[in-house]
Formats: structure tokens, C-alpha cells, sequence
């Protein structure tokens, strides 16, 4: 059970959060999508003693478990097959469905099952590197399914396929970045039926235009946008037709190969708060960018940049106007998003470990 330990420890932790603060846990990142719970009272030392439950997890799966009114949904792979579960507050088992055959991880530390499944309360949608999309009602009961690698052409990336799902009001949006066609596409929540879909094709060194990070859903001018980041592009789509409002480019000047995007960014008030480079290679890349404009906004908004730290895979943590992120070897940095300088700077624990997991921060605490 070993390497599915950390899967039950974040469901304990996550049921707590919801529990202890009556908020719900619907995405991967959280309620506003920035690794933050703000209110509860948390524990800060580890008791084993002090758990409240754990359970089994069938299968292997590397994707964050969601909460909704005390319901807990993950994915996983069993039998073979992509499997979507649901939990009770206490850890047992309601229900699970199985929704095709798995595609397995590469990675020794991956999956078939990266990408963390959403809801919005009424439906669970989730999708799996086998291309294997779904929307389940909250029973189980399968309310429409697709593949889209079947309808889109399939997987060209090097390693396992980590985005997520997102939702907007009337839409679940996928967007899909690798070495053949680059798009983003919305799905109606009801039907499946496709929204819009938008080619999004950008000329990289090698390996730049495989992505692995997950859209932010945030506000342009009081309408509903999709920020994606990938292809060494950082880009704002409108959320009603996926037409691009603005983009940035030039985090890759140099065109170093072996540069994928997995790190998503973090949205900290007016600032984009973009991983870039390689940090596990010594090649760290951090860059934040000011959100809004038109067009092409590479020279006017790009408001610092920094190559001493960044993390390559955890994703930046935002809370009360201050981001933090994790590097591959332990280090922290807490930085002021508008001017990118460091309030300071920690060191976790080394070990023979990198760190993947993105860090949290809940009650004041920041986990790791």
C-alpha cells in the first residue's frame, strides 16, 4: 500500500478541510483555484493517533480527490479500467464506475489516472490519459461519456497526460497540448455536445509544446475567461466561443529544449504567476505577468522575471496577495507577485525525495 498512502492522507485532509470550514473542495487547487483554505483550525503536528479514518484505494491513481457536501470523489485505475469513486465522510465506499479500458502511467510515479475530476454539485466530470471523458451524475449513473483521443486524434507527448477539467457556467473545458494538433475545447455540462473548440498551435524547442498544466477559470472585464498556459505561451480565451482576448510569449528565449509546461500558474490579484524551465536541471524560470490587455501583450506586460528559483512540477500556492513555491529539492520562496521579490526564503527537509505535490496553505498553515 505504500505507494498509495499520500492518496489516503490527502482524502483525510481534504474531508477535514470540508468538514471543519463547510466549504467544498469541487476542483483540483480548491474552491477559488489557488491552493488556499482560508478559515478552519488544522493540525500542525502529526499524530497518527488523531486520524479519523483511512480506507483502501483499489487500483493505482495520482490525481486529487474532490470534495462536495461530504461526498468524496477520486479517480483510479481498477481491472483495467478507468474507475471514478465516490466515499462517504467517513471513508466508505458509495459507488464506482468504470468507464473504459485504462491507459497505464509511464511515469513510476504516474498514472492513467493524473487528471483530478470536478463538480458543480449536480454532475462529477473526470478524464483519463486513455482519452476516456465523462460526466456522472452524483449516484453514479453515467449522464454521458466520450473519447477524445477517438474523436480528436491521439495522445503525441512524451510522458503521462495531467490537465484537468475546468468548468465554466455552462461548459466542461478540456484543453489538450502535445506534439500534433493543440486545442481547447468546451462541452455542455448536460449533453457532452462540443461548445467550441479552438486550435492552439505554437512553435517550440523540443518538447515545449507537450503541457501537462490545468486552465484557471478567472474574470476579463466582468465576463467568464480561461486562462491556459502551454507551448511556452501563456494565453486568455474568452469562455463563451475560446477566441483569444490576449497572450504573452517569450518565456523561452533561449529555445532550451526539454522545457514541457507542468506546472500550472497561480492568478494572485492583477498577476499571473508563471513556472517555467526546468528546476529539477538546475534551470529554474519564474515569471509573473499582468493580467488583461489585447492582443499581444509579450512587451508591455511581463512585470518581472526570475531564474533563481521555480518550481518544474508543483504548482505556485496564492493567499492574502503573497505566492508560494516549492522547488524540486525542498527549497520555498514567498514572493510578492507585483514586484516577483522574495519576503523570504525557507528550506523542507532534504531527502532522497523530490518534491511533486503541490503545497497548501489552510488555517494559516502552509503544508507540503
Amino acid at each position: 500500500m505504500k505507494k498509495y498512502s499520500k492518496v489516503l492522507v490527502l482524502v483525510i485532509f481534504i474531508a477535514t478541510l470540508s468538514a471543519a470550514a463547510e466549504i467544498n473542495w469541487p476542483r483540483w487547487r480548491g474552491p477559488d483555484t489557488n491552493g488556499t483554505m482560508t478559515s478552519g483550525d488544522y493540525p500542525v503536528t502529526w499524530d497518527p493517533d488523531k486520524v479519523l479514518w483511512k480506507t483502501d484505494v483499489p487500483g493505482k491513481g495520482t490525481s486529487t480527490p474532490i470534495v462536495w457536501n461530504n461526498r468524496i470523489y477520486l479517480t483510479t485505475g481498477t481491472k483495467k479500467s478507468d474507475t471514478v469513486l465516490a466515499l462517504d465522510g467517513s471513508g466508505q465506499p458509495l459507488w464506482q464506475r468504470q468507464l473504459g479500458s485504462e491507459t497505464a502511467g509511464k511515469h513510476q510515479n504516474a498514472s492513467g489516472s493524473n487528471p483530478s475530476p470536478v463538480t458543480d454539485g449536480s454532475a462529477v466530470f473526470a478524464f483519463f490519459k486513455s482519452g476516456n471523458f465523462a460526466a456522472l451524475e452524483v449516484d453514479g449513473s453515467v449522464r454521458w461519456q466520450t473519447n477524445l483521443f477517438e474523436r480528436y486524434g491521439k495522445d503525441e507527448r512524451y510522458w503521462d497526460f495531467g490537465t484537468s477539467p475546468v468548468l465554466t457556467k455552462k461548459a466542461v473545458v478540456m484543453v489538450h497540448m502535445h506534439e500534433g494538433d493543440s486545442w481547447l475545447a468546451a462541452f455542455d455540462k448536460v449533453t457532452g455536445d462540443v461548445s467550441w473548440k479552438v486550435a492552439r498551435n505554437y512553435k517550440t524547442a523540443t518538447e515545449g509544446r507537450q503541457g501537462y498544466s490545468t486552465p484557471i477559470v478567472f474574470s476579463h472585464k466582468g465576463t467568464e475567461a480561461l486562462l491556459v498556459w502551454g507551448g511556452h505561451r501563456l494565453t486568455a480565451h474568452d469562455a463563451v466561443d475560446g477566441k483569444i482576448i490576449w497572450s504573452c510569449g517569450d518565456f523561452n528565449p533561449d529555445g532550451t529544449r526539454m522545457w514541457p509546461s507542468v506546472a500550472s500558474p497561480m492568478i494572485a490579484g492583477q498577476v499571473a504567476v508563471v513556472p517555467c524551465g526546468r528546476d529539477d536541471r538546475r534551470q529554474p524560470r519564474l515569471h509573473g505577468i499582468k493580467m488583461g490587455g489585447s492582443g499581444d501583450v509579450t512587451a508591455t506586460h511581463r512585470l518581472w522575471k526570475r531564474t533563481d528559483t521555480g518550481p518544474f512540477i508543483p504548482c505556485p500556492t496564492v493567499d492574502e496577495g503573497r505566492a508560494y513555491v516549492i522547488c524540486d529539492r525542498g527549497r520555498m520562496d514567498c514572493i510578492n507577485p507585483v514586484t516577483g521579490e522574495s519576503f523570504w526564503t525557507g528550506q523542507f527537509p532534504k531527502s532522497s525525495s523530490k518534491f511533486y505535490a503541490s503545497p497548501l496553505i489552510a488555517g494559516g498553515h502552509l503544508y507540503a
